[in-house]
């Protein structure tokens, strides 16, 4: 059976024209999206450990289309951490983001991550910052420029990313700096997202008490590195405000952050449409990759519907 997020990814005319690859294959639609995503793109090196644990392994993805004098360059480099509402998600799922942003000329690290039931808040913290450190520590390694790396995510990734950037004691355990990141770019991300209602959502974020901890917008220093915040105006699972509101704390604090907004994006569709088959005119790749590629200008940019 397909699930929602399985649904939107693939419309219902999608869907009809996929049924007998499904039915041969018994691939799901996640599976067959990524068959569908170029692999002439990026070389990818799959499985790599930063940690102990199960969990503690990332998937690197390079540039396969330099010419003889870029071959060599370091390059910019993007953390990607995947949503998943912290309690799913695998690696090999993004496959299509890999491809994305290495077609753009970046290194891409997709890591795994524990999640709940695994881990509560704050211990789902630690993997993507220790992640974060070897990255830091190893990218060389893969022409990759240690120097310019970004922190990336959509939805419960956007968080993970945004609360690294702004809450300094995650990185710190990992004798790490927010300024040690050159940006951070968030798709659809929770960051002012209290009340909780879900009775698993109050489970993983503990209680009442604890739970402005988890919340990023509380620890706005005006410090952070750069932010592109992007939102999807028919998202209807982490609503735009999460952003708006971010954004505008991060100006009265004299920080850097720009919005940019998708009219007829919904909560999956912002990561979903960076995939070569459903990218349309590419302008979702096109606003993270400019980010990527350019000193974003000071101040905040605010663009409400």
């Amino acid at each position: 059976m397909l699930t929602t997020i399985q649904k939107k990814l693939f419309p219902a005319k999608a869907l009809l024209g996929l049924a007998c690859i499904v039915t041969a294959t018994a691939c799901s639609p996640i599976k067959i999206l990524n068959a569908m995503v170029p692999e002439s793109t990026y070389k990818l090196e799959s499985g790599i450990a930063f940690g102990q644990l199960p969990r503690q392994k990332l998937d690197i993805y390079s540039p396969n289309n330099a010419s003889e004098n870029q071959a060599h360059k370091p390059r910019k480099v993007v953390i990607f951490y995947y949503g998943g509402s912290w309690d799913s998600g695998e690696r090999g799922d993004y496959k299509f983001v890999g491809e994305a942003l290495a077609s753009m000329g970046f290194v891409v690290v997709i890591p795994d991550y524990r999640v709940y039931p695994e881990v509560l808040f704050p211990a789902f913290m630690e993997d993507p910052a220790l992640a974060a450190k070897w990255v830091k520590d190893n990218i060389s390694q893969y022409q990759g420029d240690a120097n310019q790396v970004f922190l990336a995510g959509h939805s419960a990734g956007a968080h993970i990313a945004v609360m690294m950037a702004v809450n300094a004691e995650y990185l710190a355990k990992q004798s790490l700096k927010p300024t040690d990141f050159s940006g951070v770019v968030g798709l659809a991300g929770p960051y002012d997202f209290l009340p909780l209602k879900s009775e698993r959502l109050k489970t993983i974020f503990g209680s009442a008490a604890e739970q402005p901890k988890s919340q990023p917008i509380n620890f706005v220093d005006g410090k952070s590195p750069p932010m592109l915040l992007a939102v999807g105006l028919k998202d209807g699972t982490v609503w735009p405000r999460n952003s708006y509101n971010l954004a505008e704390k991060i100006k009265k604090n004299s920080g850097l952050a720009q919005v940019v907004q998708f009219e007829n994006y919904g909560h999956v569709d912002m990561a979903a449409k960076l995939a070569k088959p459903l990218r349309g005119n590419g302008e979702l790749l096109k606003a993270v990759a400019d980010f990527i590629q350019n000193t974003p200008e000071k101040g905040v940019k605010l663009s409400r519907p």
